[in-house]
């Protein structure tokens, strides 16, 4: 597919996904976030890693809070994404207790993360990471992911590819309703390993919901 056409098509379903997570109630959200965090927590990929990186949910997102409470009770080691918004580029920094997250400043996004200036240990300065949990609007079986559209996870998910060290294991946290028979992919998507939602038995065979 030409990238103009792989550019409509993920402009449409975008929208369409939008769509679909408006429709969500809060209890909805609520009740397949608690089932995914159990999941999680099972998971023997999280299980074994030592440093995490997570994002901090917006509203239209699986609610991530309880597994960042597990990450730190676990004495496992916690990034979350400082992204620069005037261009494509992301980090992950470490975040030193749960207690910094309400003091966080937020982004013209309204998305809580450090300060650009403040000084942080980067995960990939500083060991790599195990696992990454990723965000996204939509997914398919193939792993394939669609963003919003900015490239940030793409392009940090690269940067971890070229670096030494082990690949970290990148793993979706979905709504079901944000299943899709396909993503359409560019050049520069990068897919994930897993896709954890709330059908199948292990998350990684997501269902068509189109």
């Amino acid at each position: 597919m030409a990238a103009t056409a792989v550019s409509g098509a993920k402009r449409s379903l975008r929208a369409e996904l939008k769509q679909r997570l408006r429709a969500l109630s809060a209890e909805e959200r609520l009740r397949q976030s608690r089932l995914l965090t159990q999941k999680v927590l099972a998971h023997s990929r999280y299980q074994h890693s030592r440093r995490v990186a997570i994002f901090l949910s917006m509203q239209d997102e699986v609610e991530t809070e309880e597994i960042i409470q597990d990450i730190f009770r676990q004495g496992k080691a916690c990034f979350i994404p400082r992204y620069r918004l005037q261009s494509n580029h992301m980090d992950m920094v470490r975040l030193a207790s749960l207690e910094e997250i309400p003091l966080l400043p937020r982004t013209s996004w309204n998305i809580a993360q450090p300060a650009e200036g403040e000084a942080r240990e980067e995960a990939l300065s500083s060991g790599g990471l195990d696992l990454i949990f990723m965000p996204g609007l939509g997914f398919d079986q193939d792993g394939n992911r669609l963003g919003r559209g900015r490239g940030y996870y793409d392009a940090y998910a690269r940067r971890c590819l070229q670096g030494p060290g082990a690949r970290p294991y990148l793993l979706a946290l979905a709504f079901k309703e944000q299943l899709c028979s396909r993503v359409p992919v560019g050049d520069h998507d990068v897919r994930v390993d897993e896709v954890l939602y709330e059908d199948g038995a292990d998350g990684t065979t997501p269902q068509s919901q189109d």
